[in-house]
């Protein structure tokens, strides 16, 4: 497995594929597959580790030396390695933010880099040559693309090669040359057929995600539904997200029956004997809170209102239902929150209802700087809404416990583990019925749904269902036990994850 996040390893984390990279090489474990899991190294120095060797790769037409180190790992079947180089633990985080008008080039140079090391690594042999190549996202598409164009790999060309698409709306576009961050500047001897790798829309440029998507030999959705959703154009107007531009390659792809599409798994440990309880959950939210304020030395707006909202709720009994909402702030997650409804946001209208029923309503996550301040003012308007600019884990696990709601109105969702964390800890969801969320959430049985053929239609459904959901808890407390009783039971295992690998995606 090659990826740009690991949560097996410290600090290698920063969405959902991090989740996947970390479980699934221990279900594979479990089924007697060896997994070698392969990721740039963000800075692991302080982790016991074993030089494994050294490789030479001429990058940018200068020679670039690497080192592969391999880190300990408790089971005997899988094998994390890291490749280091300045390039990798410069930034200080897995990601780089560049400024506008280049969008990637910090990172998808690091990662072609990457790629390339990872490939001579296979060369030489200091990484075992695997049955099967598992590439996930755009970070690691070049490897597909110097495997397939570069003469010096030929002996590796015929890997298998299984490549997984988290998300489709982050395709890694670079130009094929004329800057630094280019393809051609990276590869300056690099032969490459032009008509695989370009993107659609703008061709001139080189697309990586395209790439790996048409040169590997299965192509993995991680929902079933995503995988259909993906073969239809997006029409944003109607508030769809399909195949961003790579529909038609997608539905080449599929015709060969190359396209499988496998929900990614979540775990199932044993139940915390710890009770969680609203007063550590303030306790909490107040110790993070002090954390991110000394990280500035100007106290932040969005900070100074969630510790004058969380002391509001510290001091007034809640006396109606909680509902939680955790995850990143991208269009992706919250577009429907933010779409005008009346004379207000639809985040407003939440609010407004949620208060009808007594309730309240905690948000957290950050990431666009201009959805952070749309929160912040929203949370400024509505006495019932608490928005915790950040991720704290303890909180997050807070929430996932003390919820009565778990709201996620994603635009789209490839899977979505945060669904699965709500269920997995007794909590209903409310989602928009897309992908891996429809693949996970049954209306009325383990959870609440809504759907739309148009962005108002979405909010629409979205505030019907919210109110006939919160009319239900309240009036219905049979029948909203059993739906908790139904979500806590959901299973999506990593057990039957990997069976779906070995027999679709490996062979």
């Amino acid at each position: 497995m090659v990826a740009a996040e690991n949560d097996a390893l410290p600090n290698a984390k920063v969405g959902g594929v991090a989740d996947v990279v970390r479980d699934a090489p221990k279900a594979l474990a479990a089924q007697g597959v060896s997994v070698d899991v392969v990721i740039p190294d963000y800075g692991f120095e302080q982790l016991q580790r074993e030089y494994i060797g050294d490789v030479t790769v001429i990058f940018r037409a200068q020679p670039q030396v690497l080192s592969l180190f391999k880190i300990s790992d408790d089971n005997t079947h899988i094998n994390q390695f890291v490749i280091s180089h300045p390039l990798f633990s410069q930034s200080g985080s897995v990601y780089c933010n560049d400024e506008p008008g280049r969008p990637f080039a910090t990172d998808a140079t690091k990662y072609a880099l990457f790629s390339a090391a990872l490939c001579e690594a296979l060369l030489q042999g200091l990484i075992t040559r695997p049955q099967a190549l598992h590439l996930h996202d755009w970070h690691s598409a070049c490897v597909a693309v110097l495997l397939k164009f570069d003469k010096r790999y030929d002996t590796l060309a015929n890997l298998h090669i299984a490549y997984t698409v988290h998300n489709l709306a982050l395709q890694g576009i670079r130009p094929f040359k004329h800057d630094d961050s280019s393809l051609e500047a990276w590869f300056p001897s690099l032969g490459y057929n032009g008509q695989h790798l370009c993107d659609p829309r703008y061709p001139h440029c080189f697309n990586p995600m395209r790439s790996a998507i048409n040169l590997a030999d299965k192509v993995h959705l991680v929902s079933p539904t995503y995988s259909t959703e993906v073969l239809k154009p997006s029409n944003y107007q109607q508030g769809f997200f399909g195949g961003e531009g790579l529909e038609l390659d997608l539905q080449n792809q599929s015709a060969q029956g190359k396209v499988v599409g496998i929900l990614n798994g979540c775990e199932y440990p044993e139940q915390n004997p710890k009770q969680v309880t609203l007063s550590l959950l303030y306790e909490r939210i107040e110790h993070t809170l002090f954390n991110w304020m000394a990280k500035h030395e100007q106290l932040e707006t969005s900070y100074y209102v969630a510790h004058q909202r969380m002391l509001q709720f510290k001091n007034t009994p809640i006396d109606g239902p909680l509902v939680t909402s955790v995850g990143r702030l991208t269009e992706q997650k919250v577009l429907l929150l933010c779409q005008q409804y009346g004379n207000a946001l639809a985040l407003d209208k939440v609010c407004e209802i949620i208060n009808r029923f007594n309730g309240r309503l905690i948000i957290l996550g950050s990431g666009d700087k201009a959805l952070e301040s749309i929160f912040t003012k929203a949370m400024a308007r509505n006495a019932n809404l608490l928005f915790l600019k950040g991720y704290g884990q303890g909180i997050g696990d807070s929430l996932y416990e003390l919820g009565d709601l778990f709201l996620m109105p994603s635009s789209f969702e490839p899977c979505g583990i945060s669904q699965m964390l709500a269920m997995r800890a007794g909590q209903p969801c409310l989602v928009h019925s897309v992908g891996g969320l429809k693949d996970t959430v049954s209306h009325n049985n383990n959870g609440f749904a809504f759907s739309g053929g148009s962005l108002n239609e979405q909010v629409d459904g979205l505030m019907t269902c919210l109110t006939e959901t919160l009319t239900l808890k309240q009036q219905n407390p049979k029948q909203w036990s059993n739906i908790k009783a139904n979500a806590k039971g959901a299973r999506f295992s990593w057990e039957a994850v990997a069976a779906d690998y070995i027999s679709s995606m490996y062979c």
